[in-house]
C-alpha cells in the first residue's frame, strides 16, 4: 500500500478507536475505508478485525475494578463468546467470496440500523433495569443476573455474529445483557466490553492462523496502520465522549458506512 493509503488508515483507526471508546461500532468506519481502498469483502473483514483488537483492551481495563467484582459470573459468559467467534470466524473463512459480496453489504445494512437506533437501545437497557433483573423461566431467581439459560444463548448467537463481521455487535450486546439482567448501563458496558473483546481476541486469532496457512488475505500493513490509530484512538475515546455529543460520533459512522453501503451496490 501507498504511504498516503497508509496515512488513510491511521487516521481512520484514530476516528475508530475513538468512537469505539465513547458509543461503540468504531469498525463501520475503519472498514468503508479498507473497501474503497480495494480490498475484498472477506479480507477487509479479517484485516480489520485483527487491527482493531487493541482498541477493545482500553474500554476493558476502565471497567477492571467492576469486572473483577464479577468475575466468578462472568466466565461462563466468556466461555460462550468463545465458542461464538470461533464460529463466527470459521463461517466467514469457509463462505465463497461470491456469497461474500453479497453478505458484506447486508451486514453493513443491519449495523447501520442498530447505529441509528443506538439511543432507542439505552433507553430500553434503562427501562429494563429500573424492572430489575430477569429470572429463569423454569424456577426462582437465581443469585447472579449473569447465569440465565436464555442470556447465555443470546450472548452466543451475538457472538457469531461478531467473529463473522464484528461492527457494531457491542449495540447488540448491550440490548442482550439489559434486557436479561436489568443491570444498569454503566455496569453492563463493562461486561459488554470484556465480551467484545474475548470474541475479536478468538476471530483475530483465527484469522492471523489462516492468514500463515494461505487460507485468509490478510493485508499486514493495512492491519498496522489502523491497530496505530487504533489504540492511541480507543485511549482517547474516554475524553472524546466527553467533549463530543454522541449523535456527532454517530453521523459520522453514519455518513461513512453509508457511503460505503452505496458504493458496493453500484
Amino acid at each position: 500500500m501507498s504511504a498516503l493509503e497508509l496515512v488513510v488508515l491511521v487516521l481512520a483507526g484514530l476516528a475508530a478507536g475513538s468512537i469505539n471508546g465513547a458509543v461503540g461500532s468504531g469498525s463501520l468506519v475503519t472498514l468503508p475505508v479498507l473497501l474503497a481502498l480495494g480490498l475484498g469483502p472477506a479480507s477487509a473483514v479479517t484485516t480489520n478485525t485483527i487491527a482493531m483488537v487493541l482498541s477493545a483492551f482500553g474500554g476493558v481495563m476502565a471497567y477492571r475494578t467492576e469486572l473483577r467484582a464479577e468475575r466468578p459470573h462472568l466466565r461462563p459468559l466468556t466461555v460462550v463468546s468463545t465458542l461464538g467467534g470461533l464460529v463466527g470466524s470459521v463461517l466467514l473463512l469457509t463462505t465463497p467470496p461470491g456469497a461474500i459480496e453479497v453478505v458484506v453489504p447486508v451486514l453493513i445494512g443491519f449495523a447501520l440500523l442498530l447505529v441509528v437506533f443506538q439511543p432507542q437501545v439505552a433507553r430500553w437497557v434503562r427501562s429494563r433495569a429500573a424492572q430489575g433483573p430477569a429470572t429463569e423461566d423454569e424456577g426462582p431467581a437465581v443469585e447472579s443476573p449473569y447465569r440465565s439459560r436464555a442470556l447465555r444463548a443470546s450472548i452466543a448467537a451475538c457472538s457469531v455474529y461478531g467473529g463473522y463481521f464484528a461492527a457494531a455487535q457491542g449495540v447488540l450486546l448491550l440490548g442482550v445483557l439489559g434486557a436479561f439482567t436489568g443491570q444498569p448501563m454503566g455496569r453492563i458496558n463493562g461486561v459488554k466490553n470484556l465480551l467484545t473483546l474475548t470474541v475479536n481476541v478468538t476471530a483475530a486469532v483465527m484469522f492471523t492462523i489462516a492468514s500463515f496457512t494461505g487460507h485468509a488475505d490478510v493485508v499486514w500493513s493495512a492491519t498496522a496502520a489502523i491497530a496505530v490509530g487504533a489504540a492511541v484512538g480507543g485511549y482517547a475515546g474516554g475524553r472524546l465522549a466527553k467533549a463530543v455529543p454522541a449523535w456527532f460520533l454517530r453521523a459520522v459512522i453514519v455518513v461513512v458506512a453509508g457511503l460505503a453501503l452505496v458504493h458496493s451496490l453500484a
